[in-house]
């Protein structure tokens, strides 16, 4: 009998952002919640006490995603070609009675194996932009002192930390928006919305030809 054989698309270029070594940052919504669960419960023992304060178990992670307020706060995340949320970030509105979300609090993981790749750097960055676009003059950070990473990632980008019992606090002040920090904002969600819908065609893509490889070779098997 015939061999039956399907082919491959060719391997095409990467997007000029993946070539340049950006990670494209989205914004996520209420719909990306189970991956948000999925990457926080992948976290160790060690890396889920570094961003949570305490050692949270499997209860205390689903409460906090159920309680994420999509649409309220802003939470930020970075996918790998398989779709999987490797890195994220919760940007937490502090509203003042009568004057607004005038502080807000950043909170940050990365995934084990996608470490040293700068993602925590370029998620603050993401969310500070954000938070200066809409107003944010405070920029809250509470860590653990002996988490060398984010601290570093705070005072990098000038904050001042007070540590006191074991704990960090770090606040930054943002400057007022302008043209440059809004249209960079946009332009940073749009390519992120371009990478992940690549990402999603691919994905399915490859659905499509494993399984029509699989339904020729039942009928040439027969």
């Amino acid at each position: 009998m015939d061999s039956i054989a399907v082919a491959l698309p060719p391997q095409r270029t990467a997007p000029p952002w993946r070539r340049w070594g950006l990670a494209p940052i989205r914004t996520l919504a209420a719909s990306d919640r189970q991956a948000v669960l999925q990457h926080l419960l992948s976290l160790d023992e060690r890396d889920r006490y570094l961003r949570f304060g305490y050692a949270a178990q499997d209860e205390h992670i689903r409460r906090y995603v159920e309680g994420l307020r999509f649409g309220l706060d802003e939470v930020f995340g970075i996918f790998n070609r398989r779709l999987q949320l490797i890195a994220m970030a919760h940007l937490a509105y502090m509203v003042t009675p009568g004057r607004g979300s005038e502080a807000a609090e950043f909170g940050v993981s990365v995934s084990a194996h996608a470490r040293g790749r700068g993602y925590g750097q370029r998620l603050f960055a993401r969310a500070l932009l954000h938070a200066r676009n809409h107003g944010v003059r405070l920029l809250y950070i509470h860590a653990l002192s002996e988490n060398a990473a984010m601290l570093h990632i705070a005072r990098k980008a000038g904050a001042t930390v007070a540590q006191l019992a074991g704990e960090s606090e770090c606040h930054l002040e943002l400057p007022p928006a302008d043209f440059d920090s809004q249209w960079r904002e946009l332009w940073q969600e749009e390519l992120a919305r371009a990478d992940y819908g690549l990402k999603a065609l691919r994905a399915r893509l490859h659905r499509w030809l494993r399984a029509g490889h699989a339904r020729l070779g039942l009928r040439s098997g027969r």
